[in-house]
């Protein structure tokens, strides 16, 4: 990204973390947790950040905060990578009120899942992206998340889409490669066309096989862990991807997988933030943060992985 200029670079290549939201309660930012945990990512090397995704928990935000963290992120970081805007809402009004948002704080880029709770068809999404990308102030990624209460952005919906002025790329996070190979063999006409891989047990394979790069909630926590990666995929030095791929499923197989629930990679990743002095671990309703023991799990498994904490 050329910083001065502004402007994005197509296609954009490398880590961008899905950034944690530090909180302090329901709708108060953890403001100083919040600037330690952007120079803690920033000075691992990453590419960008991106948040208002689902590890930023937003959906559980008030649109205040949301607006809050905007601000505070783009201000903090200063044009030193590109700042992603996840601007998903069930309001079209409400998902252009946050773009416009985003563009005045000095954001590069937004990003955008299918509005969630109402199951809406491929035309109808078209049709939602063809009213939607006229009113909005900056690029946008498509978020495809078919995990969740939502739509998938399906492979020729996206092929549609890359031919809409304003669309830059996408995001995928459906643990689906077959789909992510059909996209990128449908798109070989776009180059500058970025496709991200979300899930970081995904993300070797993606990059060796011509990804951009990688979305991965990891990089809040490790984030040269996760740099190295992409950058030996890219180079395609496999001595080098295997340890740190390996490393990476370490980290998945540990901080994400303590408790019963799906909310666990999310508790996990504020817990060892939170281990680490960075920040607080609050996590918005309708989750709660680990307990003790478990907190004491997670300590544990930091020590097995060599990360230095605090708890």
């Amino acid at each position: 990204m050329d910083s001065s200029a502004g402007t994005l670079a197509r296609p954009l290549r490398g880590i961008i973390p899905p950034m944690v939201t530090p909180l302090l309660d329901r709708d108060t930012l953890d403001v100083a947790g919040l600037e330690r945990l952007i120079e803690h990512i920033l000075a691992g090397g990453v590419h960008g950040l991106f948040i208002l995704g689902t590890t930023g928990e937003t959906p559980s935000l008030s649109h205040r905060l949301r607006h809050e963290l905007i601000e505070r992120v783009c201000a903090q970081v200063g044009g030193r990578a590109p700042v992603l805007v996840g601007i998903t809402d069930t309001s079209f009004v409400e998902s252009v009120e946050l773009s416009r948002k985003a563009a005045q704080a000095g954001a590069q880029a937004l990003v955008l899942a299918p509005p969630y709770y109402f199951p809406a068809g491929q035309p109808e999404l078209l049709e939602y992206l063809g009213h939607l990308l006229p009113e909005l102030p900056l690029p946008l990624f498509l978020y495809n998340t078919p995990n969740r209460p939502k739509p998938a952005f399906e492979p020729q919906t996206v092929r549609a889409a890359a031919d809409m002025p304003g669309i830059a790329g996408l995001k995928d996070s459906s643990t689906n490669m077959i789909y992510f190979h059909h996209v990128q063999l449908i798109l070989e006409d776009r180059p500058e066309f970025t496709l991200l891989m979300g899930p970081e047990q995904l993300l070797a394979d993606s990059v060796l096989l011509g990804a951009h790069g990688g979305v991965c909630g990891g990089a809040n926590l490790l984030p040269r862990l996760y740099v190295d990666l992409y950058e030996a995929a890219r180079a395609k030095d496999l001595a080098r991807v295997e340890p740190l791929h390996r490393m990476v499923m370490r980290v998945c197989s540990t901080i994400y997988s303590v408790g019963q629930y799906e909310s666990s990679f999310l508790k996990g990743l504020k817990c060892a933030l939170s281990c680490l002095g960075i920040c607080n671990d609050f996590v918005a309703e309708p989750f709660h943060r680990f307990r003790e023991p478990q907190r004491q799990i997670i300590c544990r498994y930091m020590e097995e992985l060599g990360i230095t904490r605090h708890c």
